[in-house]
């Protein structure tokens, strides 16, 4: 409660969080933090506030100039501007892993009150994120293809986009992508990589009793691990399956 308590000091007049202590702007991470509080069920003004920024938060594809120069001007990359998500910092274009966080605690804050605002902006990043994948499934950074070249998937975008699509319609290229990340799951020995594919994975019901012994190896006593945010997401991916699950979105 005491970690809880100081991420509420932390939260902005807007209603978002900055992305570490110290830092003047608001930051895709307020999608974090919801997620963190809907798990409470507590703490109704704040996470009002930060749901209001966030349905209000867009990547710079929402404006219409830049929608018109990604359609006129800058055909480098592939994508539909007018399927927008959420941005690494505000006044930046839509990314995959803030847009999927985002979707992620917009769905569970609004799952007994969907309201038409916020399901139309939960729709625009979930058809963003559905636009984005790569031509062989799965997701990177941002786009699947550069100067008519196709990206490859990276490990974590794929696993973290899956999280926010769980509650879709199980599309060809949903199920391509979890079929990849599965086959990418066998070999990844990054901790944080590792991590992120059995959250996912089990939300899809697949197993993850062999991963969870693999990651447990990776971190051993944990003393070695400097980058507190590995820790925590690999900790979050041992609990699986005996804890509520931060990132599921109920139906």
């Amino acid at each position: 409660m005491s970690g809880i308590l100081q991420l509420l000091t932390l939260q902005r007049r807007d209603g978002a969080w900055p992305a570490f202590r110290g830092d003047p702007g608001a930051s895709w991470t307020t999608a974090l933090v919801l997620c963190a509080l809907n798990g409470t069920g507590d703490f109704a003004s704040a996470r009002e506030s930060a749901f209001r920024w966030l349905v209000a938060e867009r990547g710079r594809e929402g404006h219409w100039f830049w929608r018109w120069k990604f359609k006129t001007a800058d055909r480098k990359v592939r994508f539909d501007p007018e399927k927008y998500g959420w941005p690494w910092t505000p006044g930046s274009a839509s990314w995959v892993i803030p847009t999927a966080f985002s979707v992620i605690a917009l769905k569970q804050y609004t799952v007994c009150n969907r309201l038409e605002a916020s399901e139309k902006r939960i729709r625009l990043g979930v058809e963003m994120l559905l636009d984005r994948v790569c031509v062989a499934g799965g997701w990177n950074s941002g786009n699947s293809l550069v100067y008519g070249v196709p990206l490859r998937p990276h490990v974590e975008a794929t696993a973290i986009a899956l999280l926010a699509l769980q509650d879709e319609h199980r599309s060809v290229m949903i199920d391509k992508s979890l079929d990849l990340l599965k086959r990418r799951a066998a070999s990844v020995d990054a901790i944080t990589s590792l991590a992120w594919c059995i959250l996912s994975l089990f939300v899809y019901q697949e197993p993850v009793d062999g991963l969870k012994n693999r990651l447990a190896i990776l971190i051993g006593d944990g003393k070695k691990i400097q980058d507190n945010a590995a820790l925590a997401t690999a900790i979050l991916a041992l609990n699986c399956g005996e804890m509520i699950h931060p990132f599921v979105i109920l139906r």
